[in-house]
């Protein structure tokens, strides 16, 4: 296992079920939901609410939890510009709405944020956009899931479904370690 990275997400919905996302830098950049990682003695419930103001200036209502995903790569396989093998990212997905009709604050330069149906993503999310609006949008809570992420990874991919919650237990798809 490489480093473990701590972050936060939020499948960030308006009024009318729309979800928020943010296409970083430029060109065919991908599209992913707004977050970041937690700083030094942070919980993900203020990562998230700081984070996701910070690079959408929107401020947000988190409702709850719709799981903890971890995004792993093959072992050693290593990106394109990186030294060493990719992290392993445990990712805090929160289910969150949009607080008022526009954002607080303006958004920072190199995030541009658009909102997109549920049933109509943009072809080029990351896997991690991709299963947590699914699982958001089904109503899911509690999921457990590896997700892969690389250069190799195809957005569109067919997600195993997650498995329902069952005796007071959440839902889980495969469990870290259980490959």
């Amino acid at each position: 296992m490489s480093a473990l990275t701590w972050a936060v997400a939020a499948v960030v919905t308006d009024d009318t079920g729309r979800v928020l996302l943010c296409q970083q830098g430029r060109g065919a950049r991908r599209y992913a939901l707004p977050g970041g990682r937690l700083r030094p003695a942070e919980g993900p419930v203020r990562a998230a609410l700081r984070d996701i103001r910070a690079e959408t200036g929107w401020d947000i209502e988190l409702t709850d939890l719709v799981g903890v995903y971890q995004l792993t790569g093959p072992p050693g396989e290593t990106a394109a510009g990186r030294a060493g093998p990719l992290p392993d990212v445990l990712v805090h997905v929160f289910r969150a709405r949009a607080a008022g009709i526009r954002p607080a604050t303006d958004p920072p330069p190199g995030c541009r944020l658009s909102w997109h149906s549920p049933e109509a993503l943009p072809e080029v999310v990351t896997p991690l956009t991709r299963a947590a609006v699914t699982d958001a949008t089904a109503g899911r809570s509690g999921v457990l899931r590896d997700v892969p992420w690389g250069p190799g990874t195809v957005a569109s991919a067919a997600l195993p479904a997650a498995r329902p919650a069952a005796e007071g237990r959440p839902a889980t798809d495969r469990l870290p370690g259980n490959r």
